[in-house]
């Protein structure tokens, strides 16, 4: 539109230096500084034509910045900056040759003298001013000449600009105008778009729907084709059964459908067939491996190998079939999570039907193939409950079979990328492979460790029994603050947890009650042991009655081997120990109420406080807290005598005497005893016909025990007190009492004076009540 040429008139700033010429030489005038040089007669200043101006964008056509020129402050201060100035306009030699010029004029200008300086100026001073001052602004003269056609350029850009808006305008209301008057068939058409798409996905609806019917033949032709076996070994085989069961889905939401009922069942039976191609392939490749595998096993005799053709190579060649592995764990992830729990999914059952009988055909032929190893670790175990002892050989299996579990976990989690956790839920994985499995240890079976373990502990004293559980139960049941956790451990902890719970405990407990039922129960009662001698070495249980030892050795073993958890908190095992105990004492009481002539020797109720006092303190001191299926708490021997406390008694020893009967209000549910031996009998028999607590029925006897035996010899010593002869009857009495005393409890000078206390009050307390009848 424009030319660049258009732009190209700056002329070149940069002036021609004119020729010097040569100098008269002579005398002359110094002229005057304040005189203008004459330039007439010299050469004019001729501009060189202006260059082409190119508009690039290196070239700087910003006008010169501008410079302050200092104020002249005195007349020498303006004479050098016009010499400057003139110093740059011309070379010295043209300086000198114009001052001759002006001389020369000077001459034949005659001025009038009467007219004023300045007033007749030879025109050529004017040009020359004009000449200087155009030379001086050449540079803001292009400048400005530049603005000029710059501002040309930019009114023609405004005005084609100010066109082609007003062009845009037109064809706007235009447009505008056209969009009016198509509106009507711009909707008709929007209509005619969206009747297509509604068609389109009715046709891509239909032709989907369509779609899992027509799978049906080509799925039925490559399951029932010859090599169908060979399917499962690819990993094409899963989409499969994805498409299978989407069709069976599909097929059960649109029950409507044509022949939908015809479809989903041929379906289902392609799917079991699938599924049934699986399980095939599946053993068949494991039978593959075993057939090689056991003969490499039973060929050598090093452990390491076994181990490493048992685990190591045995995994290798089952994942070496990736496309069968994948389509198992494809199988099993349909109907189980990672923990071995059920999904509610469409084909659970025959998914889990399959995936069971995966597991199964697994620990059959895996239990044929390791069945060596494990028969050399149960041999190694006998041989070392014979030679060594039951203790140290158990604990030696269990570490062996807990490794062995370890590996068989971690490789059955690997084939089958499932880890079957503890679960009580029947669909699960661990309830439902249970059953299917046999001698193999792993994660899911842990029987056959107790079924090892339990001849050689039933062959062993319960002592061995209870020092095996203590040591499996600290070595991995419980955690230490600074020991790793590591997965092994964990693995281990784990299984500990439930083959105490699941077999070690139960069977724990069965020894235990028929060691109860034979040291106690069908104990039979010497009478050499009803007799209370001193207490040696301090010890308040060394006279104690067997039953009463046996029965606190009984109760230490069983908190040694079990966990407070258990020991503490309604065991039936304590609860049988507590039990039978009170009732072989209560056996032993009544013969020797029986027997009392020919056995002078102990007081039956002294017999009885001893040897409940020593089996309740026994309770206390292993903090047994609950002898029953309920929790109850028990009370301590300094409890039942709080509550027995003498200052209780009065007005209980008064309304009973008065009134025919002796209630003192301890015994709970309203239990009441009478002073006979027949009432105190019956109120045993009573309260021992409620087993629900046996620290109850403990204390409920003790407290019985007490209040007879203070009551009798506090009757004693009033009768003595009362007669003729009272002074040496009361002595002998008194005598008598000490020696009861100090032999049952002679390490215990607690009892004993609370107890001389207690008769004391009673007697006192029947005296004045005697007096007052009177």
């Amino acid at each position: 539109m424009y030319e660049d040429s258009w732009y190209a008139f700056v002329p070149d700033p940069i002036n021609k230096r004119s020729i010097a010429a040569p100098q008269s030489s002579g005398h002359r005038r110094r002229e005057s500084l304040l005189q203008q040089p004459n330039l007439q007669g010299t050469k004019q200043f001729e501009a060189d034509p202006l260059p082409e101006l190119y508009e690039e964008v290196e070239v700087n056509n910003d006008p010169p910045e501008p410079t302050l020129t200092r104020r002249a402050k005195s007349y020498s201060d303006f004479y050098h900056v016009v010499r400057a100035q003139l110093s740059r306009d011309a070379a010295e030699a043209k300086k000198k040759r114009r001052r001759h010029k002006e001389r020369t004029a000077e001459a034949l200008v005659l001025s009038n003298p009467e007219e004023p300086v300045g007033k007749h100026e030879p025109p050529r001073f004017r040009t020359t001013c004009d000449e200087l001052l155009e030379a001086s602004q050449n540079e803001y003269l292009l400048y400005g000449q530049q603005l000029e056609v710059t501002e040309r350029h930019l009114e023609t850009l405004i005005g084609a600009a100010n066109g082609a808006l007003d062009l845009l305008t037109s064809l706007s209301e235009s447009f505008r105008a056209v969009e009016l008057q198509t509106t009507t068939f711009q909707a008709q058409c929007d209509d005619l778009v969206s009747e297509e798409k509604r068609l389109q996905a009715l046709a891509d609806e239909v032709g989907t729907d369509l779609h899992y019917y027509a799978y049906l033949d080509g799925v039925t032709r490559r399951l029932n084709a010859p090599g169908a076996s060979r399917l499962v070994d690819h990993q094409n085989f899963g989409e499969i059964l994805t498409n299978l069961d989407a069709c069976i889905g599909f097929m059960t939401e649109h029950s409507t459908y044509r022949d939908a009922e015809s479809y989903l069942a041929r379906y289902q039976a392609l799917l079991t067939k699938a599924l049934h191609l699986v399980e095939v392939g599946f053993t068949n490749h494991l039978n593959r491996i075993s057939a090689e595998i056991s003969k490499q096993i039973a060929s050598t005799s090093s452990d390491a190998t076994r181990h490493a053709l048992a685990y190591g190579r045995y995994q290798d060649m089952v994942l070496e079939a990736d496309g069968l592995i994948a389509n198992v764990q494809r199988v099993i992830g349909y109907c189980y999570d990672q923990s071995g729990l059920p999904k509610n999914t469409r084909n659970f059952d025959s998914c889990s039907n399959t995936a069971i009988n995966l597991f199964a055909s697994y620990a059959d032929i895996r239990d044929r193939d390791v069945r060596p190893i494990t028969q050399k670790d149960v041999d190694v175990f006998k041989k070392e409950t014979a030679d060594i002892s039951a203790e140290t050989a158990s604990r030696n299996f269990t570490k062996q079979s807990y490794e062995r579990c370890f590996n068989e976990t971690a490789l059955f989690e690997k084939i089958f990328s499932i880890d079957p956790q503890f679960s009580t839920d029947a669909k699960s994985v661990y309830v439902a492979a249970r059953a299917h499995q046999k001698q193999l240890v792993t994660s899911i079976n842990i029987a056959p460790i107790a079924t090892t373990l339990q001849p050689a502990l039933q062959g062993a004293d319960l002592q061995t029994v209870c020092n095996f559980l203590g040591w499996i139960t600290n070595e991995y049941l419980i955690f230490e603050s600074d020991e790793e956790e590591t997965r092994y451990a964990i693995h281990c902890h784990e299984l500990t947890a439930r083959l105490l719970f699941e077999q070690l405990w139960p069977l724990a407990d069965s020894f235990f009650e028929a060691d109860v039922t034979k040291s106690i129960t069908k104990a039979v009662i010497a009478p050499e042991s009803l007799k209370i001698v001193p207490a040696s070495n301090d010890s308040s249980s060394s006279n104690a009655h067997p039953f009463a030892k046996h029965a606190l050795d009984l109760l230490a073993m069983y908190d040694q081997a079990m966990p407070k958890e258990r020991s503490q908190k309604s065991s039936p095992v304590v609860f049988k120990i507590v039990t039978e105990t009170i009732s072989a004492l209560q056996r032993a009481e009544v013969k020797l109420k029986a027997n009392r002539a020919a056995i002078p020797e102990p007081d039956p109720d002294l017999f009885m406080i001893k040897n409940l006092l020593i089996l309740k303190n026994g309770l206390v001191s292993l903090e047994i807290g609950d002898v029953r299926s309920q929790p109850a708490a028990m009370q301590h021997f300094g409890e039942i005598w709080e509550t027995l406390s003498p200052q209780n008694w009065m007005g209980g020893l008064f309304r009973g005497i008065l009134g025919g009967s002796l209630s003192l209000g301890l015994w709970s549910s309203g239990a009441q005893a009478n002073s006979g031996t027949t009432g105190k009998v019956q109120q045993a028999k009573s309260v021992s016909g409620v087993e629900q607590d046996a620290s109850e029925r403990l204390d409920e006897l003790l407290r019985q025990s007490i209040y007879a035996f203070t009551q009798r010899w506090g009757t004693l010593l009033t009768s003595a007190t009362s007669s003729k002869t009272g002074g040496s009857n009361l002595a002998a009495i008194e005598k008598d009492l000490d020696s009861k005393l100090v032999a049952a409890f002679g390490g215990q000078p607690e009892v004993l004076g609370k107890l001389k206390e207690a008769i004391e009050i009673n007697a006192q307390a029947q005296k004045e009540a005697r007096d007052q009848k009177k």
